[in-house]
């Protein structure tokens, strides 16, 4: 089924009418809609990721890496911590978690996610849908973990696994 904006000028076409239907004058005798009504969720939310863990399988590597010695993963160290956030003019999101590090026990400069390189791809593939997920406020693992805000995952390497939480953190 073709995508019903088709083209641009159909877009624009529609996009305009509803621009137009919001612009109007609201009917006599009705209020403006009150701020809960034109945003009923006032509260606000960050992304908190937390490195646990990081695994290696030297049997695996050995057998199937083009480097048989790759070891662990060089990107982060257990304890970094990274913080994502979509107000007060920034957004971490659309630029890969670049700068996101608030806390590490190794040099910021070579952390992925550090001031100088976003977030390694592996890891992002893995757990940018949750970051998205919870700086909008929706739940993260309802129903698989004990709090629908966290949840405990790992990157896409499957010889040198990154075990991290990954927190939706409320606030007014």
């Amino acid at each position: 089924m073709p995508c019903p904006f088709a083209t641009r000028r159909d877009f624009l076409g529609r996009a305009s009418a509803v621009a137009i239907a919001v612009a109007l004058p609201l009917p006599a005798g009705r209020a403006a809609p009150s701020d809960f009504e034109r945003n009923p969720s006032a509260m606000k939310h960050r992304v908190k990721v937390t490195i646990l863990d990081k695994k290696c399988y030297p049997e695996l590597q050995r057998q199937y890496c083009k480097d048989p010695n790759a070891g662990p993963c060089p990107c982060y160290s257990v304890g970094d911590e990274f913080i994502f956030m979509r107000d007060e003019g920034r957004d971490d999101y659309w630029h890969l978690g670049l700068n996101t590090l608030v806390k590490t026990n190794g040099n910021p400069d070579t952390v992925a996610g550090g001031p100088k390189m976003p977030f390694c791809s592996e890891l992002w593939d893995a757990i940018s849908r949750y970051i998205y997920a919870g700086l909008q406020g929706g739940s993260i693992m309802e129903g698989w973990m004990a709090q629908e805000n966290t949840m405990i995952t790992c990157c896409n390497d499957g010889t040198r696994p990154v075990i991290v939480k990954i927190e939706r953190i409320d606030y007014e």
